[in-house]
């Protein structure tokens, strides 16, 4: 099969990393692959020896049509079968590529149960008909769109995301190095990992950990990812004032090693208010961390009973949760922490989830 990869960026996010994660194991299995980015480059990436086409659109009409003729050219070079895209710009650039002549069949992913207002729900909805197949990462996130008539129930599937299970190894060298970079020696230490952006809810986090940390003075914690601007103004201020008024939490910024974050850390917790399926969750427990998380998205469907999930915008209740799993026997823990590895391993490796995306191609080829 000869299949063109479509994706707004290629920066440090989940979709895009389970976008490169899949392409380079089908060039593996003898497919005919390349990624298609539709902005410039971003400060950071994630790397790969794919061959990558970069439509630098601007940001407007003009921009968006004169990329739509270059790529519909080159991909009918190319000879594309399928165009499997991620994330609404790219969804909807893939359909308008079929509307405007693209004979490859179009699937698009969604990886979260918000992907923007009522424009972008509309377009959705204005361009179902070049759809071929639709698939969502969780089943929370196939549901939100079912019922909010976003996407037609017959066309949307759920096939989960999956990590590389041989990056989630415990190492007790690098271990020891990073608390020893980050003054972390004799400390319990949180890890929260994700862009600085309102879906996080990094307010509540702060907020439940200084509710920790007045039972627990030691404990650090440990915020992972950039602030690309996608906080709303009055979020931004509140966190900011949260920020200087506590003590013991490190706000990171971009980090490239989270899997030695991971292993660094003592418990992993997430606080978000929405989400599709966090693949940071599975990182964790194939990593043995005890997982606090919001009941958001399919964030129960990562979980199942080997983690602790609790309300989203309810700082008490994880504040609770977290000075919980801090207080629990550490053999009924780490009992815990050895299954929670052997579901991901059962349920989220990424090998297997790349059979399950051959076979969808092969059914979506045939697609009359």
């Amino acid at each position: 099969m000869r299949i063109a990869y479509i994706v707004t960026t290629l920066g440090i996010g989940g979709a895009e990393k389970q976008t490169i994660q899949i392409a380079e194991r089908m060039h593996a299995r003898a497919h005919v692959v390349l990624l298609m980015v539709l902005l410039a480059p971003a400060e950071h990436e994630w790397p790969t020896e794919l061959p990558v086409v970069r439509l630098n659109l601007s940001r407007n009409i003009s921009g968006v049509l004169k990329g739509l003729r270059f790529a519909r050219t080159f991909l009918t070079v190319f000879g594309a079968d399928i165009l499997h895209s991620h994330t609404f710009p790219a969804n909807v650039f893939a359909r308008l590529l079929r509307a405007t002549g693209s004979s490859a069949k179009v699937i698009n992913t969604i990886h979260n149960v918000r992907e923007g207002g009522w424009m972008r729900s509309m377009l959705y909805r204005a361009t179902n008909r070049w759809l071929t197949r639709a698939t969502a990462v969780s089943e929370a996130v196939r549901e939100t769109y079912v019922a909010r008539k976003l996407i037609p129930a017959q066309k949307i599937s759920v096939l989960r995301n999956g990590i590389d299970l041989d990056h989630f190894q415990q190492n007790k060298a690098r271990r020891s190095r990073i608390r020893q970079e980050l003054n972390a020696e004799g400390k319990f230490v949180w890890v929260a990992v994700g862009r600085i952006a309102d879906a996080k809810d990094y307010p509540n986090l702060i907020r439940a950990f200084a509710i920790v940390q007045n039972r627990f003075p030691l404990i650090r914690l440990w915020i992972a990812g950039e602030n690309s601007g996608g906080m709303n103004a009055r979020a931004a201020r509140e966190l900011d004032g949260l920020l200087t008024q506590s003590e013991g939490v490190s706000c990171l910024g971009f980090r490239s090693d989270i899997a030695a974050l991971l292993d660094a850390a003592d418990g992993f917790v997430l606080s978000s208010a929405w989400e599709g399926m966090p693949l940071v969750v599975a990182e964790a427990m194939a990593m043995e961390k005890p997982v606090i998380a919001t009941d958001v998205g399919g964030v129960r469907e990562i979980i199942g009973n080997f983690g602790v999930t609790v309300p989203a915008r309810d700082s008490s209740a994880l504040a609770s949760a977290m000075s919980g799993v801090m207080t629990e026997a550490h053999s009924v823990l780490e009992d815990r922490l050895h299954s929670a590895r052997k579901r991901i391993e059962q349920c989220f490796s990424i090998d297997s989830r790349v059979e399950d995306w051959e076979h969808l191609y092969a059914l979506t080829i045939d697609t009359r």
